[in-house]
């Protein structure tokens, strides 16, 4: 019943979100064209529930000429390829908007694990330990509002598990509501090669180049 209502919750939610944000989404649009050349949208290759890949949307905040297939955290000196917009757009979370469809289309809910870069390996795996890559992957999750990028693999695997065990509508109410307050302070923000892929320190999800 839990799943069910959840799933509806999703498309409510979405749906609506999708109307109501249209204002901001033609303001990031716009600033986006006249900031830099390319396109708007920017598709990046994560998984899914049941380790099903699929493709996540953001608003690209990369340039053009940025190395193509590359994380932005394996990038040298990768604030060169952020754009002026893009730089305001990751601080503040807003690059994320456009997934409201993958949600309303049930590639993703509003509340789960983050959907891990399809080349993440290490965090897959731990992810395994815990079945945390069989539910749908989420917007924000626990492991983002209790640390975010500056959680290193195995604690953000952990706590995924802790998710995954432990779901409701009272922890999913409690996570986005954390999730304001974080993204509101730009907390566990870690952006270009300041973090790896090691399982004991800190690893980042950020964009793979446009």
């Amino acid at each position: 019943m839990y799943l069910k209502i959840k799933r509806v919750g999703d498309i409510l939610l979405s749906f609506f979100s999708l109307i109501l944000l249209s204002p901001f989404y033609i303001i990031i649009i716009i600033a986006i064209k006249i900031d830099s050349k390319g396109p708007i949208l920017f598709k990046q290759k994560r998984i899914g529930k049941n380790k099903r890949e699929f493709y996540i949307l953001k608003f690209r905040t990369m340039k053009i000429d940025t190395p193509k297939d590359t994380p932005t955290h394996l990038l040298k000196e990768p604030d060169q390829y952020i754009t002026k917009v893009g730089k305001f757009l990751r601080k503040t979370s807003l690059d994320e908007l456009p997934q409201v469809w993958n949600i309303f289309i049930g590639q993703m809910s509003i509340i789960g694990p983050r959907p891990a870069l399809w080349n993440q390996y290490d965090l897959i795996e731990e992810r395994d330990k815990y079945n945390a890559n069989d539910i749908l992957p989420g917007l924000t999750g626990w492991a983002q509002i209790n640390g975010r990028d500056e959680l290193s693999i195995k604690v953000k695997a952990e706590l995924d598990g802790y998710y995954v065990e432990n779901r409701n509508f009272l922890l999913d109410i409690k996570c986005f509501y954390r999730t304001l307050i974080s993204v509101s302070k730009a907390e566990g923000v870690v952006e270009g090669n300041k973090s790896n892929h090691s399982l004991d320190k800190p690893t980042t999800q950020g964009d793979i180049s446009e």
